[in-house]
């Protein structure tokens, strides 16, 4: 057995040996022995994985990064190794739909990651890297402080400027890829704290406005706002709501995540709401979880299963309560993309379908590969912007082979990821969110509304 501190200038060790340093993982919620135990590396997940594509690794797989958790509940240490596999994760849990097995790898990744964060001395550049995206991303008021620096940005032509010396990208590749991923930006109005329902009131919904989605995505909102209404719902909108901790869970920074979901939930759950509604998949996704997230606090527990029980995605409470607005027609030919942590971690696909094929006119297409993520993945696309980049121009060949008109989801992360990645190709295709086409066929826009005449 050949000692890997060979030529490191570090003692030689017993490979066959004892493990020597500190345990991987402490005590504060490990991953789960018995759900290690679940997996029996048959191998259906391998396919199904974004980074066993990129880079055929088996550590780079579901599998292989339950074996590197069954060593670390073993004794052994946490080493850089390790969690760069772990870090390559992009949790689009694609596993978790492919496993014969029910491993809940979900759960798995997400109780190694907070071990990660908790215990592991990353570099300094890391570090920065990591404080800055958490001191801008869940804070809607910072980043809609944004929003008038680069609309300057782009309408003076300034953006255009850039891209073509090339050099932001070999300068300053995270910077270059934040830069390319940002929608064009257009004022809306904020919507009212309450809106009423049109006809006969059928539910009271609170809604989440949400933080990327918010600050450059707020005309999916508005259009979230009338499509609910146009329904018969009720809309509560309390203003200063924030964040609802899906970036700080998803990269192991559970008390930061337990914050922000305290805080939403005491600003909701006196409101008298029948449902909570989510328009992003990937807040969908963690708000549906708040009752494991808070289950070990003795104050919000219950408040947080309660919660937990009315968290509803748009698709899915529209599919529930069934249409009772007029749609009309509209002549577009639409690639429907399962943004992950909407079709993956929570299940739904058929019902944002059944939705847009509810409308007169509109032609549905599927997307080759539809189980493997765009790249997107939350901020891994910003933490990994070369393999991002890559799965993001596969996603983009398929969704242009469609030969769609409009490419459709429901995540602000995977509208912005493919967009940039069709520009890229050199494509062209329109993109919009579940909510935006329901809205103009509801309000009988007609397709200009969603595909301008001249693209």
């Amino acid at each position: 057995m050949v000692d890997s501190t060979w030529g490191t200038g570090e003692p030689p060790r017993d490979v066959l040996g004892p493990a020597v340093g500190e345990p991987a993982f402490d005590h504060d919620h490990p991953p789960r022995a018995e759900q290690v135990a679940d997996c029996v590396h048959c191998g259906f997940c391998l396919p199904a994985c974004p980074t066993y594509a990129l880079w055929g690794a088996e550590a780079d797989s579901p599998r292989g990064r339950i074996y590197l958790m069954g060593q670390g509940l073993g004794g052994e240490p946490l080493s850089d190794s390790m969690v760069r596999h772990f870090d390559r994760c992009l949790g689009c849990m694609s596993c978790v739909t492919a496993c014969p097995s029910g491993v809940r790898y979900d759960r798995l990744i997400e109780d190694t990651r907070a071990q990660v964060e908790r215990r592991h001395r990353r570099s300094p550049r890391e570090r920065a890297l990591r404080a800055a995206i958490f001191a801008l991303f869940p804070y809607p008021r910072r980043l809609r402080l944004l929003r008038a620096p680069l609309r300057a940005y782009q309408s003076l032509g300034l953006q255009r400027l850039v891209a073509r010396t090339g050099l932001l990208p070999r300068l300053a590749p995270t910077l270059a890829t934040l830069e390319a991923l940002a929608p064009r930006l257009r004022g809306v109005p904020r919507p009212p704290r309450r809106v009423r329902a049109r006809g006969t009131r059928r539910a009271v919904v609170g809604m989440l406005t949400g933080c990327v989605q918010s600050a450059f995505f707020p005309d999916v909102n508005a259009a979230t706002v009338r499509v609910l209404a146009a329904e018969g719902c009720e809309v509560l909108i309390p203003p200063g709501q924030g964040c609802c901790g899906a970036l700080s869970v998803h990269n192991g920074r559970r008390d930061e995540a337990q914050r922000f979901a305290r805080r939403l939930i005491d600003t909701f759950e006196h409101t008298g709401m029948d449902y909570f509604v989510v328009n992003a998949a990937g807040c969908g996704s963690s708000l549906k979880e708040y009752d494991e997230l808070l289950a070990d606090d003795p104050a919000y527990a219950s408040r947080a299963a309660a919660f937990t029980a009315k968290v509803r995605d748009l698709a899915e409470l529209l599919h529930e309560l069934g249409p009772v607005a007029e749609r009309h027609p509209l002549p577009v030919t639409v690639a429907y993309h399962d943004a992950c942590h909407l079709g993956h971690a929570q299940g739904i696909r058929a019902q944002p379908r059944a939705l847009l094929r509810g409308i007169p006119g509109l032609d549905l297409r599927e997307i080759a590969d539809p189980e493997i993520c765009c790249g997107s993945a939350g901020i891994w696309n910003v933490l990994n912007p070369a393999p991002a980049a890559e799965l993001g121009d596969r996603k983009a060949a398929n969704v242009l082979a469609t030969g769609a008109d409009l490419l459709v989801t429901a995540n602000p992360g995977c509208l912005m990821q493919v967009a940039a990645a069709v520009q890229r190709h050199g494509g062209t295709i329109a993109l919009a969110h579940t909510a935006q086409v329901l809205d103009a066929s509801i309000r009988g826009l007609g397709s200009a509304a969603l595909v301008p005449p001249n693209g």
